[in-house]
């Protein structure tokens, strides 16, 4: 790490340089705290006496090789500050003790992947289908022999991309990995921005999930934090006695979720968010990062109306650009809710540098008009087209997450009106409209399935609804949505072009019948229609198509018999659409 890098917040690598680190002759444990008075280390291998830390010059920095610390073993930093003698575990650790223990773990990071084909060919998938599977890691399985039902990360390994490739998604997100005291938290009120939870295993052990998903040509996402950070004061919070990494007045020091805001007027606090975002990124391999609450970031508290934040701009416009540099094939991509202009615009040309942007406005509105009856969707159209007035704005990902199954909001299924049979009718409905829709796809674990129970971190998707016909059935077609838009360009290549996407019809005669085609450089045009209505429907067409998926078949739980595989005729006169039902067509 170059240090005065590090002071002026151009440092992606600071994680190199402090934290605990092997060598030859021990181990060097390097913090950084400005305004600590003392500060020692204690640990396995000084029996938990402390240690003295020496600084360098009034720079800061302190450090200490111990000669009979060794990989695996355990220790703090007791830091003598302004509010006294405080226990800290290791803002830069690599690993970290389970919950409601704090210290962190020496840890060796060395670790040969072996996936240098999946490298070699990555890109950010511009033109290429994204079907991601967003999961919580602790909860997607649970292991019965476990005291608390978790896998280790290498253990769920096999059974993941057995189910990715089954059901065609492209991706795994990842909810955060860092380690957290608040299981409830999932992840998002981080204490070790560097330490992968112990919940679930080691460092090496994540390592090795990642490199066996990319052997099977799944690439893996993580959600990342760089706005807020738990309060716990053994992280991060007064580390050096005084705010060192948050924000020391009080309108703006805690965030709406009670945790501590990041100051990014502190260069050095850039310097670490950035190299925790590179230390993902370069030691475990992930192809992604999705950053949580950006629009907090962009605004004073995530408030349009405290006006933007200059440094915290800065200080995104900086990392992204940074981290392109560095892994120019990796994905950056922006939870964000603002309309805050050019998110997905490269830094040089004045954008923030993300990669995709969370569609948020696409799914309130579409999730807004299920919900709704047959009759006032008439009324209501707007809420499916007005998405593709703004779409070519920006690069957008269409997400359909663990925010819209939690907290009393209802499961994707159950928020749609109508008894047992119309939601389901109506859901796939819905996911083919999604998967005709342009952008990046994602869904979060139990969407898949027709769930009704909220998502519970404590408890797995309610598996056992697979023995049931109509969540059996709803899940062979996601299976089918999935397989078709993963091996139809025409519904990825052109996302970001205007010539690939065009209405057929839009609620003609207030019918709630919407059509839509997609197209690409080659190959003829294949297009879809939805019937958002309790009514069967006749839709007139000159053009020929032929049906290849009708969401309506009996297969699907549906009332509408399959014809035979060697029929294929193709339409004269359009087509009737059965209540509640989609259609996916194939230019003949």
């Amino acid at each position: 790490m170059n240090k005065q890098d590090f002071y002026i917040g151009k440092a992606f690598d600071a994680y190199t340089y402090f934290g605990a680190h092997p060598t030859a002759d021990g181990v060097v444990f390097r913090t950084y705290a400005p305004q600590a008075q003392k500060i020692a280390v204690i640990g396995d291998f000084t029996d938990w006496h402390e240690e003295e830390m020496t600084q360098d010059g009034l720079s800061g920095i302190w450090s200490l090789l111990n000669g009979n610390a060794k990989v695996g073993q355990k220790y703090k930093y007791v830091v003598y500050g302004a509010n006294g003698r405080v226990e800290h575990c290791d803002p830069y650790g690599f690993g970290m003790e389970l919950r409601p223990d704090f210290a962190s773990v020496i840890r060796d990071l060395s670790f040969e992947f072996s996936d240098e084909e999946w490298m070699k060919k990555r890109s950010r998938n511009f033109g290429d289908p994204m079907n991601i599977y967003e999961i919580h890691f602790g909860s997607w399985k649970h292991k019965t022999d476990a005291k608390d039902g978790w896998y280790e990360y290498d253990e769920l390994a096999d059974d993941l991309i057995e189910y990715c490739h089954r059901h065609h998604f492209t991706h795994v997100e990842f909810m955060p990995l860092n380690e957290y005291p608040f299981d409830g938290s999932w992840g998002y009120q981080s204490t070790g921005y560097f330490s992968p939870t112990s919940r679930y295993g080691t460092a090496r052990q994540l390592q090795t999930l990642i490199d066996r998903l990319h052997k099977a040509n799944i690439g893996a996402i993580i959600d990342f934090v760089p706005a807020h950070f738990a309060t716990d004061s053994y992280g991060l919070k007064r580390f050096d006695g005084s705010e060192l990494y948050e924000y020391p007045a009080s309108d703006v020091g805690n965030s709406e979720w009670g945790t501590c805001n990041f100051i990014y007027s502190r260069y050095e606090v850039c310097s670490f968010l950035q190299s925790a975002a590179n230390y993902w990124l370069t030691e475990y391999h992930f192809d992604g990062i999705r950053m949580d609450a950006v629009s907090r970031l962009i605004y004073w508290m995530g408030d349009e109306n405290r006006g933007v934040n200059p440094r915290s701009i800065e200080f995104i416009k900086r990392m992204n650009a940074g981290l392109h540099e560095l892994h120019p094939t990796t994905m950056l991509i922006a939870e964000d809710s603002t309309a805050y202009p050019n998110v997905t615009k490269t830094v040089d040309q004045d954008g923030l540098g993300f990669d995709y942007k969370w569609d948020l406005g696409w799914m309130n509105d579409t999730l807004d008009y299920i919900m709704k009856t047959s009759e006032e969707r008439k009324n209501l159209s707007e809420r499916l087209t007005f998405s593709m007035y703004y779409y070519y704005n920006e690069r957008y990902l269409l997400p359909l997450s663990h925010d819209e199954v939690v907290h009393g909001k209802r499961t994707i299924v159950d928020k749609i009106y109508g008894n047992y049979e119309e939601k389901f009718a109506q859901a796939r409905v819905l996911y083919m409209y999604m998967m005709m829709h342009p952008g990046k796809k994602l869904n979060f674990m139990g969407n898949e399935i027709g769930m009704f129970r909220e998502w519970d971190e404590e408890k797995e998707p309610d598996w056992f609804l697979l023995k049931y016909p109509m969540h059996d059935s709803f899940n062979k077609y996601m299976q089918e949505l999935g397989r078709i838009y993963t091996s139809t360009p025409q519904l990825y290549e052109w996302d970001d072009d205007n010539q690939g996407f065009e209405w057929l019809t839009i609620n003609e005669n207030g019918n709630n019948v919407f059509g839509i085609k997609r197209s690409c450089g080659e190959g003829k045009p294949v297009a879809a229609l939805f019937n958002f209505s309790d009514q069967k429907v006749h839709h007139h067409d000159k053009d020929k198509w032929v049906v290849t998926l009708n969401s309506d078949w009996e297969e699907f739980s549906g009332s509408t018999k399959r014809p035979p595989a060697d029929i294929n005729v193709p339409s004269t006169d359009g087509f009737d659409l059965a209540p509640f039902s989609a259609l996916y067509l194939v230019m003949e």
